[in-house]
C-alpha cells in the first residue's frame, strides 16, 4: 500500500488511494497503526481518497485514536493539493465531497505548484440542535461548570462541533481542553479552541482536537475561532489566525466562511 505524508501548519496526514474501496472494512485498524509515532509512520490522522459520484474525489478521515471525522480544514487543503500535483487534476477549482457535504476550493498555483488553498467552508451554526447538544439549546457566551472550574463556552457546528473560550489572559490550560471535550453536554464530543485576541484582525488560537488531543493547529479551529467571535461582535471579517504551526487567514462573507492558506508534501513511501 502505497502512502504520501503531508502537513498544513504542522497537522500530519497519511494519504491512501482506495477507489476500490479495499480498506474500507478494516479502514479504523488501518488508521490506528499508521498514525501511531512509534510504531507506524505517525500522523495526526488517516486520509484516504475515494472516487466521488457528486465531485471530483471524496475525502474520508479518520483521527488517530480511530474516530471519524466529518470534516478537517488542515486536510482538506492537502487534499486539494494532492489532486492538482499528483492526480493530476487540471482545474483551478476542485470539488471534494466530505461528511460535511461537498466543499468547493479554489488554487492559486504557479508552474504547475500549488501556493495557496482558498476553501469555502460554508456556515457556521450555532444551533444546539445541530452541534448537537443534550439539551438542544444554543451556548453562546455562557457560564458552564465543568468540574470545579466554570467556562464562558460559545459552542457551534464547523462541519465538526467546536467550543471556544478566549483566553486573554492564560487562565486555562490547553490540557483542560480533554475535560471540555468530554463534558456530557456535547453528544459527540467537542474540539475546544483556546482564543487569544491580539486586535480585531489578528487572533492566537490552541485548539485541543477531538480524537488527537492537542495538536500544532486546526484549520476548522481557526474558522470556527472566527466564526464565533464575529458571531461575539469582537473581530472584523477578514482575521489573521496564528497557531503554534503557522497562520492562515480566514474571512466571513455573508455568514459564509472562508479558509486560505497552504499545504506541503512531507514524504511517500511503502506500508507493509
Amino acid at each position: 500500500m502505497n502512502f504520501i505524508k503531508m502537513q498544513g501548519l504542522g497537522n500530519d496526514f497519511i494519504f491512501i488511494i482506495d477507489n476500490k474501496n479495499e480498506f474500507i472494512d478494516n479502514e479504523i485498524e488501518i488508521a490506528k497503526k499508521v498514525c501511531d509515532r512509534r510504531f507506524g509512520i505517525g500522523a495526526d490522522g488517516l486520509v484516504i481518497i475515494r472516487k466521488s459520484n457528486i465531485a471530483d474525489a471524496k475525502m474520508v478521515i479518520i483521527n488517530s485514536d480511530g474516530s471519524r471525522a466529518n470534516m478537517c480544514g488542515n486536510a482538506i487543503r492537502c487534499f486539494a493539493k494532492y489532486l492538482y500535483e499528483i492526480n493530476s487534476i487540471d482545474k483551478s477549482i476542485i470539488s471534494i465531497e466530505t461528511g460535511d457535504g461537498i466543499k468547493n476550493v479554489e488554487l492559486k498555483t504557479n508552474n504547475n505548484k500549488v501556493e495557496l488553498i482558498k476553501v469555502n467552508m460554508g456556515k457556521a451554526s450555532f444551533s444546539g440542535e445541530d452541534i448537537p447538544l443534550r439539551n438542544k439549546k444554543d451556548l453562546i457566551n455562557e457560564e458552564v461548570k465543568i468540574g470545579e472550574k466554570t467556562y464562558k463556552l460559545t459552542t457551534l457546528l464547523m462541519g465538526v462541533p467546536h467550543t471556544i473560550l478566549i483566553n486573554n489572559n492564560d487562565e486555562y490550560m490547553i490540557e483542560e481542553g480533554k475535560i471540555i471535550e468530554k463534558y456530557n453536554l456535547f453528544i459527540d464530543g467537542t474540539n475546544v479552541n483556546f482564543i487569544k485576541i491580539i486586535d480585531k484582525q489578528n487572533i492566537e488560537v490552541r485548539t485541543w482536537e477531538r480524537g488527537a488531543g492537542a495538536t500544532l493547529a486546526c484549520g476548522t479551529g481557526c474558522c470556527a475561532s472566527v466564526a464565533a467571535l464575529k458571531k461575539l461582535g469582537l473581530c472584523d471579517d477578514k482575521v489573521k489566525v496564528k497557531t503554534l504551526g503557522g497562520s492562515l487567514e480566514v474571512e466571513v462573507v455573508n455568514d459564509e466562511v472562508y479558509m486560505i492558506g497552504a499545504a506541503d508534501f512531507i514524504c511517500k513511501g511503502e506500508l507493509y
